[in-house]
């Protein structure tokens, strides 16, 4: 849990199971029955450390600022135009 809660980004996107199981939200440290809505937080982009968790509790942290995404934090990528054009000038 620590781990997760020092990631300097996080990937978020919705999860959908079939899986009877209940989860522990890392947000908020309740219960999360998997077969309701929510969502998987990946923090880093790192897959293997997947969370899953409440979507209000997301949207909370999201608007407190302590759910940063990877767009927040780092500079956008440049296009596929972008690197075409700076290739052919190389």
């Amino acid at each position: 849990m620590n781990d997760f809660a020092r990631a300097r980004w996080y990937e978020v996107r919705p999860a959908s199971s079939t899986k009877p199981s209940t989860y522990k939200c890392p947000l908020c440290g309740r219960l999360l029955p998997a077969l309701g809505p929510h969502v998987l937080i990946f923090p880093e982009g790192d897959h293997s450390r997947r969370r899953h968790a409440h979507s209000a509790c997301v949207a909370k942290a999201r608007q407190a600022g302590r759910l940063p995404l990877r767009e927040d934090v780092e500079p956008p990528r440049p296009g596929l135009l972008a690197r075409l054009l700076r290739r052919g000038r190389g």
